[in-house]
């Protein structure tokens, strides 16, 4: 591959496609907290743009020395997702459920949003294959580019997510929930049949 107009193109394409379900997670975390500032909006989508980038190129790095023990572990990717995403969305469920709980939402904490950042990045390293035919520096800038688009993709998931929020009050942390857990099964049911 060389550098051409075809070569950033196809990087933003992979960048929105990876980022679908940062998208909804992130409309989840927007529902979760309706009141979150522009700085907790930045953290959240730079997260997700940070394992968005790094999970190819760990895919690209594997493809390159260790593929044999990557193409074992690409089989558990649904199941992961699955569980972490179940495991998050499960707990936003249960905490949007109790009674007297109270009116502040505590938000969501570094180890929540990491979990998320992994559970909706890791399809993201068969990416590693689709771009094996690039050079190392070639590799890093699709990565950046991808990380660029699930940026802005998780802003606008989060924007159109506390506007939700906002309105549904409190059963948005029960429907942010739910979408975790659906989207965990969507990679889940997705992996198993492609």
């Amino acid at each position: 591959m060389e550098w051409s107009f075809l070569f950033f193109f196809n990087s933003a394409l992979l960048g929105v496609g990876l980022a679908m379900d940062a998208f909804s997670v992130s409309m989840a975390n927007g529902l979760n907290e309706p009141k979150m500032g522009k700085g907790k909006m930045c953290e959240i989508a730079g997260v997700f743009a940070g394992f968005q980038a790094l999970m190819p190129m760990i895919g690209w790095v594997c493809v390159h020395t260790i593929v044999q023990y990557f193409t074992a572990f690409e089989k558990l990717i649904p199941w992961i997702a699955l569980i972490l995403l179940g495991f998050i969305g499960g707990r936003m469920i249960a905490e949007g459920t109790k009674k007297g709980e109270s009116e502040e939402n505590m938000g969501l904490g570094i180890v929540a949003l990491l979990i998320q950042g992994v559970a909706t990045s890791i399809d993201a390293l068969s990416v590693g294959f689709t771009i094996s035919d690039y050079n190392w520096l070639m590799a890093l800038v699709a990565a950046l580019i991808i990380a660029a688009v699930t940026f802005v993709i998780c802003m606008v998931g989060l924007v159109i997510g506390k506007k939700f929020g906002t309105k549904l009050s409190n059963k948005a942390q029960i429907l942010g929930g739910v979408i975790l857990i659906a989207i965990g099964l969507e990679i889940f049911i997705t992996g198993l049949i492609g």
